[in-house]
């Protein structure tokens, strides 16, 4: 399921072929985004004068940035001064084929938090046959299997307060054509820096729209979002440790598969299969000190190796759901034994569990039972609720987390 909508007064809201898009230019904002970009477009620095360098590290961007970037630096200051404020739609969808976000402070400010819609994609359950093809069709696999529908898990509010024993997920915010929305995210470990890692796993449609858009802008993770589990209305006056107790990170490089890039849809389960993105964040001071994971205290490993269904004791997913009955201030989690789900007969079955949570939990990593590893993000659940599907990442998700990892 995509990011959750609800109600607010500010409304607006995955082979190695990966997608890798690098952090530089500055001109919309919103949550959708649409061709893939081409990581590999990019200037030497050596061609950067020394205030550009002092510019590019004041935006929180990296050294070399995209050929095609409109003019210099001076578009860059103008989006984090306001400009992304008043994008054009189809200016947005031309300006979308790179990641563009360089640090706008105190933009995510909590009152704009609490007000971001959810980034959700939903499935009717007409669309999904879910009889169960039974077995494991006779080739000793999952693939192309569909499972009967899982029986409603009721979600569960985790442990308050959140603190670094906590699962480590949080909120990732971003600003999209239809206004400021909200997904959730996991930390997840670096093997190139142990113990020190700055990667977020989260869905794919939480950092680009799919087929019919572009990256979105203005994309920050916080961990242990409101670690007191204070309500909306608390969260109004809230002081800003109480709502980010471990800051905002803003994501300086973001990639997806290329299958959602090409084939991911806002309803139904167009590119669910690898709905899946990885996020290289930074805090928003741009200060020198400890990594996201020593901030939070642990990580999750990402499991590539498509453990099967039957193998899989239990499976948690976490998130921030924000569509009724939930309001988004709260961690919550459902464990239950996976099913399969088969959306595309082309593409990897998927990891289906029962589970009551809605729209915002989107992108929350699926734990295994010591909470150690990381099998599937959140990626569609029906209209009504009940269930969450998540793509059993592989080969495809790993070149997307091996590009953003060594960035």
């Amino acid at each position: 399921m995509s990011a959750n909508l609800r109600p607010s007064r500010r409304r607006s809201a995955p082979a190695v072929a990966t997608v890798a898009v690098v952090a530089a230019l500055a001109l919309t904002a919103t949550a959708c985004g649409p061709e893939d970009s081409n990581a590999d477009s990019e200037p030497s620095a050596s061609k950067s004068s020394a205030p550009e360098d002092d510019k590019k590290r004041d935006l929180g961007l990296p050294e070399k940035l995209p050929k095609d970037l409109p003019t210099s630096l001076k578009d860059l200051d103008k989006w984090r001064n306001g400009a992304w404020k008043n994008w054009d739609r189809d200016e947005w969808l031309r300006q979308a084929k790179e990641f563009i976000n360089p640090i706008i402070e105190d933009l995510w400010d909590p009152d704009r938090m609490k007000d971001a819609d959810g980034n959700d994609r939903e499935v009717d359950d007409g669309e999904i046959d879910d009889g169960g093809s039974g077995g494991d069709n006779g080739t000793g696999e999952d693939e192309g299997v569909t499972d009967p529908t899982p029986a409603r898990v009721k979600a569960e509010q985790v442990k308050l307060p959140y603190t670094k024993s906590s699962p480590p997920v949080g909120k990732v915010f971003m600003d999209t054509p239809k206004g400021p929305m909200v997904c959730s995210g996991t930390v997840v470990t670096d093997p190139a820096h142990p113990g020190k890692s700055n990667l977020v796993a989260t869905a794919g449609h939480c950092v680009h729209a799919g087929k019919t858009g572009g990256w979105f802008r203005n994309v920050v993770y916080v961990p242990r979002y409101n670690p007191k589990g204070l309500s909306n209305a608390q969260l109004e006056t809230a002081k800003q440790k109480d709502v980010a107790p471990d800051g905002v990170w803003w994501a300086k490089y973001a990639g997806t598969t290329d299958h959602w890039i090409k084939e991911g849809s806002k309803a139904g389960g167009g590119g669910a299969p690898q709905d899946f993105a990885v996020m290289k964040v930074q805090p928003e001071n741009k200060k020198a000190g400890p990594s996201l994971q020593e901030t939070v205290g642990k990580a999750a490993k990402v499991n590539f190796n498509t453990p099967r269904v039957k193998g899989i004791s239990g499976l948690t997913p976490h998130g921030y759901p924000a569509a009724p009955p939930f309001d988004g201030a709260k961690m919550l989690s459902c464990t239950g034994k996976p099913g399969r789900l088969t959306i595309d007969p082309g593409q990897p079955t998927m990891y289906r569990v029962g589970c009551t949570m809605t729209g915002g939990s989107s992108g929350g990593g699926w734990l295994t039972p010591s909470g150690r590893q990381l099998l599937s993000v959140t990626s569609i659940g029906p209209v009504q609720g009940g269930w969450l599907a998540g793509p059993r990442i592989g080969k495809d998700a790993k070149g997307v987390f091996d590009a953003i990892a060594k960035k």
